[in-house]
């Protein structure tokens, strides 16, 4: 499975119901496996974004999938990067010219 970081937002809405951020977390973490992929960290950060979160998924379509799905809900926006182990890096350097 890959590895994808996703870079999240409130809204509007989204900091309007905060409180209600917790059970929706819960609620994401369904959906995202019921679409093939599973959310394995929340971090709720200071500066640029509110939420980072890691997730695996089998492909960048899996993926999409969940980042649609999430904000349809109108609470978040996303920004979404595919990233890469140490051990995959160290073949994606091994293999150049």
């Amino acid at each position: 499975m890959a590895t994808y970081i996703m870079l999240h937002r409130y809204t509007q809405k989204g900091i309007e119901n905060v409180k209600q951020s917790p059970a929706r977390l819960e609620a994401v973490r369904k959906s995202f496996k019921a679409i093939g992929a599973e959310l394995k960290q929340f971090y709720l950060v200071a500066g640029q974004y509110d939420i980072v979160t890691i997730s695996e998924a089998p492909n960048l379509e899996t993926i999409s999938k969940c980042a649609l799905d999430l904000a349809s809900k109108g609470n978040v926006t996303t920004e979404t990067l595919c990233a890469f182990t140490e051990d995959e890096y160290r073949k994606i350097i091994a293999a150049l010219p």
